[in-house]
């Protein structure tokens, strides 16, 4: 399996130049630079590419973001969806100044219609991904003690003990069995739910919805059914938490609500995404065991040095490209020049590729490359800033259980069917294998 693939330019729109203006932004931003003072200040910008977010196959690098790289370290570009286009930022250095800069805003995109991804965007009061500071922290607050060490150290005998349970009915119904189907969707759906508190008579309904919501192959009707059903969910069990003394997240944030640290609509706006984070365990996983099971050589070096797989894991999670295109934009609210000289205008859409920072040459010596030793290794698979993944330690604990348990449970693991005829997922914004069939 190649790492990456030479892939032509991509498509390229009608050039723009000096002449064009900058997105239309709200009027505050629009007040701090014009249209005419943001296009004189980009005369040599690039031009316009289109990203057609392209179904690349197995773990196969977009060949749009590589070409979309060779070009430099910022371009622009032109999502399937929404209005004008975008700054990409790809290198490594520029990546972490966007998302930890104040001047680059995630709340300004709530209004407006960037170019995106997503034929749906409906953004909720409340979700910490599109909240700056100080309401970012405010916001996060009530639900930090879910996601911290400590709290994760409490949660690994239990989650053992599910994926135990899990493993167990897989060894004793013998080979075949599709690990997705039997462990890496059910045993991540579980964990989740019980860090926010979801009853199991409920489970399999919030995950048809969350699974709905990642999907882009049902377009904006499907997906907005499902984000009614699994908002109208949680804003019932929030408020039926409101008294609670528990620990699981809907009844932090019923009882945050009560004390009016937060509001109800923000509350459920902060815990759907964290819902729905689960399923991108279920997948993550997916493609690092895919590589374990077609590569002898990580295998071997896994069963070989069980105490060492810490930083294979790690490399594995700088390696896979764990999404489609890019995940959420921000809005310039100032000029911001970037290392490289570019000069992004107030009011200009940014997005940053977390996939092409983890390749950058200049932070990863031959990036293509999986590199079980490599050290060190400040990938940025679960984001840089304040919108740092909530759950990383959560996903960090899954992935070691599954690997651990999988590897040592089942010796001689290996895929029942040829690399080439694995399933994969295809339309959804998270990549993955829809099945993945092993025997052993």
């Amino acid at each position: 399996m190649t790492t990456e693939t030479s892939a032509p330019t991509p498509t390229e729109t009608t050039a723009r130049t000096s002449a064009e203006p900058a997105p239309p932004g709200r009027p505050g931003v629009a007040a701090r630079v014009c249209p005419e003072a943001a296009a004189a200040v980009r005369g040599d910008a690039p031009p316009v590419r289109e990203w057609p977010a392209p179904e690349p196959a197995g773990t196969e690098f977009d060949p749009v973001l590589a070409a979309l790289m060779a070009e430099g370290p910022v371009t622009r570009i032109r999502l399937p969806f929404g209005e004008g286009w975008a700054w990409l930022a790809t290198r490594y250095e520029d990546v972490r100044t966007v998302t930890n800069d104040p001047r680059f805003s995630r709340a300004e995109v709530t209004r407006r219609q960037v170019t995106r991804l997503a034929p749906h965007f409906a953004p909720r009061p409340g979700s910490l991904a599109w909240a700056d500071q100080p309401d970012h922290n405010r916001l996060r607050k009530p639900v930090a003690g879910a996601f911290t060490v400590s709290a994760m150290k409490r949660l690994r005998p239990r989650a053992q003990r599910l994926l135990d349970e899990l493993v167990d009915g897989v060894v004793r119904d013998g080979p075949p069995a599709d690990l997705v189907a039997r462990v890496l969707e059910p045993f991540p759906i579980t964990v989740v739910s019980e860090v926010m508190g979801v009853p199991e008579a409920d489970r399999e309904r919030v995950h048809a919805w969350t699974r709905r919501i990642i999907s882009t192959s049902g377009g904006a009707e499907a997906a907005d059914a499902a984000k009614q059903g699994l908002y109208g969910w949680i804003t019932e069990t929030v408020r039926a938490r409101s008294n609670s003394t528990g620990d699981d997240v809907y009844s932090l944030l019923g009882a945050a609500v009560a004390r009016g640290e937060i509001e109800a609509e923000e509350a459920v706006g902060l815990a759907g995404p964290l819902q729905i984070g689960g399923e991108a365990v279920t997948h993550n996983c997916g493609q690092m065991l895919f590589l374990v099971l077609t590569r002898p050589e990580l295998m071997a070096q896994l069963r070989e040095r069980p105490t060492e797989r810490g930083p294979v894991l790690e490399e594995l999670l700088r390696w896979i490209p764990h999404r489609s295109t890019v995940g959420l934009a921000r809005i310039a609210l100032e000029d911001v020049e970037l290392a490289d000289g570019t000069r992004i205008a107030a009011g200009d859409p940014v997005y940053v590729s977390y996939l092409a920072a983890n390749r950058d040459p200049a932070v990863f010596p031959d990036p293509d490359r999986i590199a079980p030793d490599r050290e060190p290794n400040p990938h940025l698979a679960f984001g840089h800033g304040p919108h740092h993944c909530t759950g990383a330690v959560l996903a960090r604990l899954q992935t070691e259980l599954l690997v651990d348990t999988l590897l040592d449970r089942l010796p001689g693991l290996r895929l029942a069917v040829p690399a080439e005829d694995v399933r994969w997922r295809r339309r959804t914004m998270i990549r993955g294998p829809r099945t993945l069939p092993v025997t052993w």
